[in-house]
């Protein structure tokens, strides 16, 4: 866990699914992990959750996009406001070695390769 984003390594309680957007991923992978990038538009790191244990990657994230009281909205594209993924995480990883940061929109995530 970094000061940027809160990690979950597994053992918190699974939430009522709810419908959610399923956001745009690159997963770059090098000689010592992986490093993810998921687009978040709106998600603020305290409404973020990512949940990681030895078989299970999820991203969970939260718009907070408000609507001025006074302003309506006459066409939406994005009608839900959540987005979720959840991954299958190869054994050759170490969930344990996870570094979150969000910037400016994009979640990036990295997962290093577990000792052999």
């Amino acid at each position: 866990m970094n000061e940027q984003t809160a990690v979950n390594r597994g053992g918190g309680e699974t939430a009522i699914e709810q419908p959610a957007l399923l956001p745009p991923v690159d997963v770059i992978e090098d000689d010592s992990g992986i490093t993810l990038y998921a687009d978040l538009p709106g998600v603020p790191k305290d409404k973020l959750s990512v949940q990681a244990d030895g078989e299970t990657l999820i991203i969970d994230g939260e718009m907070a996009l408000e609507m001025p009281k006074e302003l309506e909205a006459t066409h939406v594209e994005v009608s839900l406001p959540r987005y979720r993924r959840v991954f299958s995480l190869s054994k050759e990883l170490d969930p344990g070695k996870l570094s979150a940061e969000l910037k400016n929109g994009v979640l990036k995530l990295r997962i290093q390769k577990a000792e052999r």
